[in-house]
Order: structure tokens, then sequence, then C-alpha cells
């Protein structure tokens, strides 16, 4: 069984695994870098309509941040899509 993450660190799994940046989501958010880094880091938490624009930004539906699983299993869609190129 797959140990439950917060959501912001689901969201920095994908974030990260996608090769985007922290400036380019805080752009989406209309955020400076250092108010999203308070996000990314889990100082301060997310709301459904920030989960919804990071979603976007990141090209994904916004029920993967809830469960690991989920994350994982995108995480695992991205490796495979680049190893296989």
């Amino acid at each position: 069984m797959i140990q439950e993450r917060k959501v912001h660190e689901n969201v920095e799994l994908i974030r990260v695994a996608k090769g985007v940046t922290k400036k380019y989501i805080a752009d989406k958010l209309g955020l400076s870098l250092q108010g999203y880094r308070h996000i990314g880091n889990g100082a301060v938490s997310l709301d459904v309509e920030r989960l919804k624009i990071i979603a976007d930004a990141l090209g994904e539906d916004v029920k993967i941040f809830f469960k690991s699983e989920l994350t994982d299993e995108v995480i695992n869609r991205i490796n495979n899509s680049i190893h296989n190129k």
C-alpha cells in the first residue's frame, strides 16, 4: 500500500517530473515565485481554485493530486514516455 502524501507534495512531484518550473506555475497563479514557494513547501494551503489552475498548467486532472497512487501512475506514465523516445 502506498503511503498517502499531502496534496502539495503530489503537486511538486508531478511538476518536477514534467520539468515545469516553479516560476511558470507561479505566473499561472498570479503569484510571485516566493508566494508559490510557500505553496510548494506546504506553508500555505492550496484551495480548489488554485489546484484547478495548477492542474490545467500541468495538463492533468485535479483529482491526481489527492491520491498518491494516482500521482505515481502519472509519474510512471511520464517516465515511460521519456524512456521510450
